[in-house]
């Protein structure tokens, strides 16, 4: 786990704060005004054999940030980590504020998760964290991958992901926050459950750097893991 702390703050959601894993890259879902401005002067002062690309990533960065937004995303970070095959691994990570409307959060987590043992392929089960009491469930899907489809076949490629997923609320308020994990390396479950797991174990309602009298922040068993499992 790096030292980094992310909080998390928009109307009518609750701050929070997370640590960043190790290898994860943090994703602006709110950059200021002049960043983008200067992004764009950077892209239009390109060559013109560069501009063409340029041009299609900012376009894939607004609308993923845009979608994002739409699905109540408080933050995303990208995590890029060596599979000791001259490649990489990739990963998402999410962290979503969900309303009930007013109603108990607690009682909502607690009839999800009573629906949720007419699906045990999604392994769902209670989970005690630091912030409060939740719970995990995770499963493997079938998503549209990268490409185009093949000659003579309207059917877009296919891949499968891992995603896990936890599910808490705090003291004191009405939302369900959701961090998703989500991985196209199968074969690594274990350990990018440990990761989520990890991250959920240092979410906070409350500022972390004010849990000790010194100014430290506390640092979990679960949270350490990560080191373990991606350096």
């Amino acid at each position: 786990m790096t030292e980094v702390f992310t909080e998390a703050e928009a109307q009518r959601q609750p701050i929070l704060w997370y640590g960043i894993p190790h290898g994860y890259l943090q994703l602006d879902l709110d950059p200021p005004f002049e960043r983008v401005v200067e992004l764009i002067k950077q892209v239009l002062s390109l060559p013109d054999e560069l501009r063409d690309r340029a041009e299609h990533v900012v376009r894939f960065y607004t609308g993923v940030v845009g979608l994002l937004n739409a699905q109540n995303v408080l933050g995303c970070a990208i995590g890029l980590h060596p599979n000791g095959a001259q490649g990489f691994t990739s990963s998402v990570l999410t962290v979503s504020a969900f309303p009930t409307s007013g109603a108990n959060a607690k009682l909502v987590l607690a009839s999800m998760a009573g629906m949720a043992e007419d699906r045990p392929d999604e392994g769902m089960r209670p989970l005690e964290l630091p912030c409060g009491t939740g719970f995990l469930s995770e499963k493997k899907r079938r998503v549209p991958a990268p490409g185009v489809p093949r000659e003579g076949s309207d059917a877009f490629p296919e891949g499968t992901v891992w995603q896990g997923t936890v599910a808490v609320t705090g003291p004191g308020t009405h939302d369900i926050v959701v961090l998703q994990l989500v991985t196209p390396a199968v074969k690594l479950a274990d350990s990018y459950r440990d990761v989520l797991l990890g991250v959920a174990h240092t979410l906070s309602f409350t500022d972390p750097s004010l849990a000790n009298g010194d100014g430290t922040r506390p640092r979990s068993d679960a949270a350490d893991a990560i080191e373990s499992d991606f350096g």
